[in-house]
């Protein structure tokens, strides 16, 4: 009988259809107690789907809020060898669908692979009737987004998207502050990022190479095209190629815009356009850009316009005085400025200070979070929904991604969020809603 270490040695022993525990190998066919309702003193079953890198992350808050992690998966076990060994009697599989198929116990999912994985992994889990929380960008393509935020309004099931800043205290008063028009109306707002930090601006495939032992490298690449394996996809640099990641967008985007996408409900823009470093390339994204969303009038709120920039900074006078942070974003309004000199907008600043010395911010409106994942963690059993839910977070993913489209097609595009197509650009269908590789389905 193989254990854990054998496992790791020669993984493609156990195939998709297999699980491992701690003792050994058996047929994933022993389903456990068919699904069940909780309630607000039960413990929550919770699978994680990728419980290495971020997802370890993930998985050590979720066992942190006492939870019963009751399945591990990941195509990688060297990259979560570590939580294997951690979690030695609960369950391991390589492939979520046999996980999902076999395991009947499961309340709710964590999904943390790779973008491309996103959608079919969340889809699947909420059409069963579980809760899902998914890390940014919630999804690869726009469509995608658009498709869960439906699966989990028809299912009725408790979601959360993985931009932890949400739940900040502080990001939450600066929404209070700009909707209460302490700044003004605000038509216009910059966003920018140290990003990428990982190689871009490739034209072409690197030379194959042998997958490492304990890499499952078809399940890896699930809905991506079939490629041959090589170190610059996996596991980090990902982010960078377009058939797996979304690039600087999709890293920090449904971080560093959600300030101004929460305070502003900038929803469906109406046009977006793409400066690129470089040329663009169907490989990976490129080293540089600076995007710009514009935005008609939303009820009371101005029509509004959003630059994003990547490796580069808004002009300097728009800091008034302030030191540019690596990342952060800048909400221009016709009173005053709010800039916010983080990722994840957990710090505020009123700009001129001068102006708005002794300022206090209105009284609360929002809510107050008990933490991101226990935010999520409650609403599974039946509280109120965590504020970054699909219909929330799925928004915010279709109007960061059509940043991508734009790049793509090297034009500026006009959105017809209702209809999900760029009038006068067929070529964006494709990167609207991308095709999978056979055998793999939302």
């Amino acid at each position: 009988m193989a254990n854990r270490r054998d496992f790791l040695k020669v993984g493609s022993v156990a195939g998709a259809g297999m699980l491992v525990s701690g003792t050994g190998f058996w047929p994933a066919s022993a389903a456990d107690e068919p699904p069940r309702r909780q309630g607000a003193n039960d413990r929550l079953n919770v699978a994680i789907i990728g419980a290495g890198g971020q997802g370890g992350g993930n998985l050590a808050n979720i066992a942190g809020l006492k939870e019963n992690i009751v399945a591990l998966c990941d195509t990688d076990t060297r990259r979560c060898w570590g939580n294997l060994q951690r979690f030695a009697k609960v369950p391991f599989y390589l492939d979520f669908r046999a996980m999902l198929e076999k395991q009947r116990n499961i309340d709710a999912v964590v999904v943390s692979t790779p973008d491309h994985q996103h959608a079919v992994a969340a889809a699947m889990a909420i059409r069963m009737g579980k809760h899902a929380y998914v890390e940014k960008p919630l999804t690869h393509d726009v469509w995608e987004a658009r498709q869960l935020r439906v699966l989990a309004a028809k299912h009725k099931v408790a979601t959360q998207m993985g931009n932890q800043g949400t739940s900040n205290g502080n990001l939450r008063t600066a929404v209070e502050i700009i909707r209460a028009g302490a700044i003004g109306d605000v038509r216009e707002v910059h966003v920018w990022t140290n990003r990428p930090i990982w190689p871009q601006g490739i034209a072409n495939r690197p030379k194959p190479q042998d997958a490492p032992q304990g890499l499952h490298w078809d399940l890896w690449l699930g809905t991506a095209p079939s490629r041959p394996y090589n170190q610059a996809y996996a596991p980090f640099a990902w982010r960078g190629w377009w058939d797996y990641g979304t690039g600087a967008i999709g890293d920090m985007a449904c971080h560093t815009m959600n300030l101004a996408f929460m305070a502003l409900n900038l929803r469906d823009p109406r046009t977006i356009a793409a400066d690129v470093a470089g040329k663009v390339n169907n490989e990976t994204a490129p080293e540089g850009c600076t995007i710009t969303y514009e935005f008609p009038e939303r009820g009371n709120l101005v029509p509004c316009r959003m630059m994003w920039y990547e490796r580069r900074l808004p002009p300097a006078e728009k800091f008034m005085g302030q030191t540019p942070s690596g990342s952060g974003c800048l909400l221009v309004g016709s009173k005053g400025t709010l800039y916010s000199p983080s990722d994840y907008g957990g710090e505020y600043r009123l700009l001129p200070m001068n102006a708005f010395e002794g300022y206090r911010p209105p009284k609360p409106t929002l809510p107050r979070s008990p933490g991101h994942h226990a935010e999520w963690i409650r609403a599974c059993k039946g509280g109120p929904a965590a504020m970054s839910n699909f219909d929330y977070a799925g928004p915010l993913t279709e109007m960061a991604l059509l940043g991508n489209v734009a790049i793509r097609v090297g034009q500026r595009i006009t959105w017809d969020a209702e209809k999900m197509q760029c009038p006068g650009c067929p070529a964006a269908d494709r990167y609207i809603r991308r095709e999978y590789r056979k055998g793999w389905t939302l």
